[in-house]
């Protein structure tokens, strides 16, 4: 075979390739332009906290929200913290334990709140930092907390004695009713929830807020994982870490699905410094 006939076989090989393509995911930046996860790695370099906004039963995610932890110990920085929305602080204390293994898995999944998904999408990070002695924090609030506020407002949290308010971002609790994520999720329930229900949501916010900040030190990566809704926009969980200390260097990842994913639609534009885009037809963890 001539060169010129390799040439010509090697270019339907892989036009053929790129044609038939089915991507899983693409990247885009806070501009809505196509990047890559190199481009990732290197803007969180210099990051004090990593926002990973995820869609929960988005498998594309998980991987992804694994794959980072990694390289940025392997490569970036061994001072690392790992910290979820998806176990409350009352939790704290258990999931210590665990992490210096004084039990097994079955054991913590038993003692401890885990959601349905946690065996396939959040063990993994949890033993990721177990396997390197990395602290990792339960960051939400206890969901019988939040509760409390959806039904009765913010006065409610007064109630809570010492010991509960632990689990609690201190009181008062600052609060900006006017940002437009809190103002979506009343449009989005339809009135259902009235007032109390953009607060539940900005209390677990800052209550995430608070203890990424109680166990992040200068120096230090802290990689936080929480659904993309809660540091969309930059405002969440964003919101009250800024609020409580400036001049932080936060790098937030967002998450979407759509139809098609060679281009981010409009309204998914700008939502982090980076978004992941999967098909809306990628298989489901839960």
């Amino acid at each position: 075979m001539t060169l010129k006939q390799i040439f010509v076989v090697l270019f339907v090989v892989f036009s053929f390739g790129f044609l038939n393509d089915k991507p899983a995911y693409q990247l885009f930046d806070e501009k809505g332009k196509k990047t890559s996860y190199k481009k990732i790695l290197k803007e969180v370099e210099g990051a004090d906290i990593i926002l990973f906004g995820e869609l929960h039963n988005n498998p594309i995610n998980h991987w992804l929200q694994y794959e980072l932890t990694k390289d940025v110990f392997e490569q970036i920085n061994e001072s690392m913290v790992l910290g979820a929305e998806m176990f409350e602080a009352d939790n704290q204390n258990t999931l210590n334990e665990y992490l210096s293994g004084k039990f097994d898995y079955k054991t913590l999944k038993t003692e401890i709140k885990v959601w349905p998904n946690n065996t396939t999408d959040y063990q993994p990070l949890v033993d990721y930092a177990l396997k390197h002695q990395l602290t990792f924090v339960a960051t939400n609030i206890p969901r019988r907390y939040a509760n409390l506020v959806y039904k009765f407002g913010f006065g409610a949290l007064n109630s809570i004695n010492d010991d509960g308010r632990k689990f609690i971002a201190p009181l008062p609790i600052a609060y900006d009713k006017e940002l437009p994520g809190y103002k979506k999720i009343v449009e989005m329930a339809g009135g259902h929830g009235g007032d109390n229900l953009p607060k539940a949501q900005a209390i677990k916010d800052a209550t995430m807020a608070h203890f990424i900040l109680k166990n992040w030190k200068k120096g230090q990566i802290f990689i936080h994982y929480n659904g993309t809704y809660h540091s969309n926009n930059f405002e969440g969980i964003s919101w009250y870490l800024n609020n409580e200390k400036a001049g932080l260097k936060i790098v937030t990842i967002g998450a979407v699905e759509q139809d098609k994913i060679d281009s981010l639609a409009e309204e998914n534009i700008g939502i982090a410094n980076f978004t992941i885009c999967t098909p809306t037809t990628m298989t489901k963890t839960h």
